[in-house]
């Protein structure tokens, strides 16, 4: 058996205060899950938890019992769970947890026209006084740092005023699941008055409206203009209309992409690749992450952050429900950008030769016909479409 690859970076957290709050960012996967874990187990008042995907397997089987614990010793525990990106899990996994007192609700739990829209967020908070965020799962591979099989991918503490504000989040969205679950003008309406903070630390939400969702409208105001842009994400489809405005930072300034090389679903790889050529031809870095399989949801322009759950694709910028951070602060957005700037050992730099060179006519169609369906389907769906691409581990699948 092969050594497993070995990331570079040697960063296991980054912390900034900003504007009286506490950022922590955690880079490593089993710190995740034991902050995690501490977070629950010390845990007074109130558990506050949306997730997309908890998969009762190690992991989960820990988180999942210090919430039990917690509810026995008097703690409120809510839970709301993606019906679609949790569909393996039985409900009844969750019984103990009701039994000891807590919630566990199901996001569109039943099939009806609003069944493709999911509740992609993941977040935690503790007391109403913590929040936890990032692109991670509740599930083995994103709480792991076993290199072959785990997600690279952030989680984001926050401590501050504006925990309050994703206290009065959560309290719309578990209310709505229990009362509105499927009706989508009531969705749509709690998105788009949810409240723009134009503050140092801010939340910014996104789900099914008609035009850019309110976080992809911030991304989008803060691309005019800018001349620097560093991305790591997850999957990158955009339309036309953001994949210019990229195209325009890297003509003025500089603009750096980290895409994933590795995934469980091949579809998302093609349709980033379909893009590459045109960022190429407007002078952007492009590096593909190696060692295992990118995850994250990260975003510096010029002296802002974006972190959370969010893709750059079509589900997150128009659909699903999603949750970020933002973070307008010069110090932190350093941190950030050489964070970035520390990836490039594990990864391939993606020049214009080498992408026509794999670039076929067959591979080019396989790439467009995987573009179509990232921007349909949901993320469960279209990692059983290979399209011939074979970038799917089958080692990694999760």
């Amino acid at each position: 058996m092969s050594a497993e690859p070995v990331p570079t970076c040697k960063a296991e957290s980054l912390t900034a205060d900003v504007a009286g709050h506490r950022i922590e960012v955690i880079v490593d996967g089993d710190d995740r899950l034991d902050r995690l874990l501490l977070l629950l187990n010390g845990a007074v008042r109130s558990i506050d938890l949306i997730m997309y995907i908890f998969e009762h397997d190690a992991a989960g089987t820990r988180v999942l019992d210090a919430m039990i614990a917690a509810a026995r010793r008097g703690v409120r525990v809510r839970a709301v769970i993606d019906s679609f990106g949790s569909g393996d899990v039985a409900d009844s996994v969750f019984d103990p947890l009701r039994a000891a007192g807590g919630s566990v609700i199901f996001f569109s739990r039943r099939w009806r026209s609003t069944y493709l829209i999911r509740n992609h967020q993941k977040l935690l908070l503790v007391d109403e006084e913590v929040a936890m965020t990032g692109g991670f799962n509740i599930a083995e591979p994103y709480l792991s740092t076993r290199l072959t099989h785990c997600w690279f991918d952030l989680g984001v503490l926050v401590r501050g005023p504006t925990v309050a504000r994703m206290v009065q989040w959560f309290t719309e969205i578990h209310d709505y699941t229990v009362n509105d679950d499927g009706k989508l003008l009531m969705l749509r309406r709690l998105i788009r008055e949810w409240p723009v903070d134009a503050g140092p630390v801010s939340w910014l939400v996104g789900g099914p409206t008609q035009r850019l969702s309110p976080w992809a409208r911030a991304v989008r105001a803060d691309l005019d203009g800018a001349r620097q842009l560093d991305m790591a994400m997850a999957y990158f489809s955009p339309g036309q209309g953001m994949l210019r405005r990229l195209g325009r930072v890297a003509r003025r300034g500089r603009a750096r992409f980290v895409m994933a090389a590795k995934s469980d679903n091949a579809a998302t790889i093609g349709a980033s690749r379909l893009l590459y050529g045109y960022l190429l031809r407007k002078r952007a870095t492009i590096w593909e992450y190696r060692p295992c399989r990118l995850h994250m949801k990260l975003i510096v322009i010029d002296d802002v952050v974006y972190v959370g759950t969010a893709n750059f694709d079509m589900r997150s910028l128009f659909m699903n429900v999603e949750v970020m951070l933002r973070v307008a602060d010069a110090g932190f957005a350093r941190q950030m950008r050489d964070f970035v700037a520390e990836l490039e050992p594990d990864c391939d730099d993606i020049t214009i030769a080498e992408h026509k060179k794999r670039g076929t006519w067959l591979t080019r169609l396989r790439w467009t016909l995987a573009w179509l369906v990232v921007g349909v389907a949901d993320y469960t769906v279209s990692r059983r479409l290979n399209f011939g691409l074979g970038e799917i581990d089958p080692e990694t699948e999760v």
